[in-house]
């Protein structure tokens, strides 16, 4: 090997190939709405395009970006299409992009305070500028007892929020001793499987998790939540952790924050509140109904990386205390201490989560923050969310077609009178062709299609030809007039 040979990158090879990415991306946003906006690539297809072996010498850049369009593009769903209307919004955006640019660059691992003070002390206010802008609780602040800290998912925040709802509730006994008793959680039957998940990881069981009775809207009953706690109480079981929704992933269902924080409050329950998908909203604050009672909270999380234009991951998790989360996931060993962890006086997020290593993610947040700012933020939400009321009018207006759920917010749920058979027809149809993207739920037991409205480039136009293409699908399948 030549002495002298780095195989490095150089600084002007750096700067030329970093042009052509930000070009290709560029391109990229400007095509995006001409692409099938669902991958229809068959399993395997991908990585029989691949070399069966890594490569022995490097290769040119050029060669990789080309690939990206030869082999990665034809196995992409199109998220950023202005015709995806399914699952939930995942938005980017310019300023989030550069800003998660430049994260990588700069490589940080912010597992400490001191391992980059930028990372953590940016990080603290920029969850405390959410508070402010959100209307959540001051006791979200990180001034307060409480505080935020950017979480990978909404997953990973249930599994913090829980653990530390089971630690509270047994004295930190298990994290000591392990082994858990019968520890009892409730939610509903529409709560996003993550509370499963998270239930199964701390070792508390499936079966230690009660689904809580709905009423018409899907919300969760209070009376039902108080009966579920007393008849565990009385069967010598240890009630410790409630999740409620607010914007439920099958229907948006909105749960009674208040009435179930005041259940949670007299029975030293933790309460979990969970704005993963619809918790963007309250940046307006007409919509901040949806959050009355928070202030009841022990814990609530919301995803910027879904309708807040800010790039996956991006989850902004809150307690309403902070040593409750620290005792429970904390730990020291010799080779983190350090004068600055010692003296207290900094926050170490380390000890908010699961993991030790985190990224610099409250970068690129703030670049969005800073670039819409509270006015723009407002501007787009409102514009989705009229977008979302107006085909919830059409659809009521039609005759073959029925809402399946209230629709307070940018998620629509609808099906067609003919059955079950004739919505998956539409659903396949429409998804086949490409022009458009939407998922499913089941409610009341009945298969049921949703549109979700949130993509930041979707316009009016958008969910016209969409709603459209449902009708001409439908009465395709159905034998019925258009």
């Amino acid at each position: 090997m030549n002495p002298e040979t780095s195989y490095h990158m150089s600084p002007e090879e750096f700067r030329k190939h970093g042009y052509a990415v930000i070009d290709w991306i560029v391109d990229y946003q400007k095509r995006v709405e001409s692409l099938p906006v669902l991958s229809t690539v068959q399993p395997g297809e991908i990585r029989a395009a691949l070399p069966a072996h890594p490569p022995q010498q490097g290769e040119s850049f050029e060669a990789m970006l080309a690939d990206v369009d030869r082999i990665v593009m034809p196995g992409i769903t199109h998220w950023q299409s202005p015709n995806f209307f399914a699952f939930f919004p995942s938005n980017n955006s310019g300023p989030s992009i550069l800003g998660e640019l430049l994260s990588a660059g700069l490589g940080v691992q912010g597992m400490l305070w001191l391992t980059s003070p930028a990372c953590t002390e940016l990080e603290t206010h920029v969850m405390d500028w959410l508070v402010e802008m959100m209307g959540l609780p001051a006791g979200f602040l990180s001034s307060s007892d409480g505080g935020g800290v950017i979480q990978d998912s909404a997953s990973d925040a249930a599994v913090c929020a829980l653990l530390a709802a089971r630690e509270r509730a047994t004295d930190y006994a298990v994290n000591q001793r392990g082994g858990t008793g019968r520890i009892t959680a409730y939610c509903t039957a529409h709560t996003h499987s993550s509370i499963e998940k998270a239930m199964m990881i701390a070792g508390l069981g499936r079966e230690n998790l009660r689904l809580v009775e709905v009423d018409a809207a899907f919300a969760m009953r209070p009376e039902a939540l108080a009966d579920a706690i007393a008849a565990d109480r009385a069967a010598g079981l240890t009630p410790a952790f409630v999740c409620a929704n607010v914007g439920s992933t099958s229907s948006n269902a909105i749960d009674p924050v208040r009435a179930i924080g005041e259940i949670c409050r007299r029975e030293g329950v933790w309460f979990h509140v969970d704005g993963a998908m619809a918790g963007t909203a309250t940046v307006c604050p007409e919509f901040r109904w949806i959050i009355d009672g928070l202030e009841l909270a022990d814990s609530y999380c919301f995803n910027p990386h879904k309708w807040m234009f800010t790039n996956f991951d991006c989850d902004a998790f809150f307690v309403a205390d902070r040593n409750a989360l620290i005792n429970t996931l904390s730990i020291l060993p010799e080779y983190l201490r350090n004068q600055a962890t010692s003296t207290g006086a900094v926050i170490d997020y380390r000890d908010w989560q699961v993991s030790l290593g985190r990224r610099f993610r409250a970068l690129k947040l703030w670049f969005v923050l800073r670039h819409y700012g509270i006015e723009g933020l407002r501007f787009h939400i409102r514009k989705h969310v009229s977008l979302a009321q107006e085909f919830a009018g059409w659809v009521e207006a039609t005759p073959d077609f029925e809402l399946a759920a209230p629709a307070p917010l940018n998620l629509v749920c609808l099906r067609h009178k003919g059955g079950d058979e004739v919505n998956q027809g539409i659903l396949s149809r429409l998804n086949a062709s490409g022009e458009l993207y939407l998922t499913h739920t089941k409610l009341d037991g009945k298969y049921t299609l949703r549109m979700s409205i949130g993509q930041s480039q979707t316009e009016r136009k958008h969910v016209e030809q969409a709603w459209e293409k449902m009708r001409v699908a439908a009465a395709e399948l159905a034998k019925a007039p258009v």
